[in-house]
C-alpha cells in the first residue's frame, strides 16, 4: 500500500464506486466525482500494489486559516486496517497544512471517537448550517 496525491481515470472510477456505497454521496455521478477530484485543494489516496484505490479523502483550503476535510472513505473490505489513520495523519502532517490555523471536518456521532484521537473536538457555540439546493 502507498499514499498518493493524485488519481488516474481508473482510480477516479473506483472512487465513484466507493461513493455509490455511502449515504452522503451515493447519488454523485461519475462526472461529479471527476470534478470533485479536479477541484479539491489536495487529495489523499491509498492504493494497493496494483494501483487500485483502497481509501480516499480530500481537502479544501486557503492554506492559511482554514482547511476542511471531506469524503474520508475506506473501501468496506479494507476497514479496520489503519487506512483511515494513514489518511488523517497524511492530512495533518502535509507541508501545506501544518501551519493552517484550523483543520475542520464534520462526521456522524459514532465517528467522533476516531477523530478525537487526532485532536478534533466539537466546538461549543458553533452551529453547523447548510443551505441546500432544492
Amino acid at each position: 500500500m502507498k499514499l498518493v496525491n493524485s488519481l488516474n481515470q481508473k482510480q477516479i472510477e473506483q472512487l465513484h464506486n466507493l461513493y455509490k456505497n455511502e449515504w452522503w454521496c451515493k447519488t454523485r455521478t461519475l462526472k461529479q466525482s471527476q470534478e470533485v477530484v479536479k477541484n479539491s485543494s489536495l487529495i489523499f489516496a491509498i492504493i494497493d500494489e496494483n494501483d487500485n484505490l483502497l481509501a480516499f479523502c480530500r481537502v479544501i483550503s486557503d492554506f492559511i486559516f482554514k482547511a476542511f476535510i471531506f469524503d474520508v472513505i475506506v473501501a468496506k473490505e479494507h476497514r479496520g486496517k489503519g487506512l483511515g489513520d494513514m489518511l488523517i495523519n497524511a492530512v495533518i502532517k502535509h507541508p501545506k497544512l501544518v501551519r493552517v490555523e484550523s483543520i475542520e471536518l464534520y462526521c456522524l456521532p459514532q465517528m467522533e471517537v476516531f477523530y478525537s484521537k487526532y485532536g478534533f473536538k466539537e466546538l461549543e457555540g458553533i452551529v453547523f448550517l447548510r443551505r441546500a439546493r432544492v
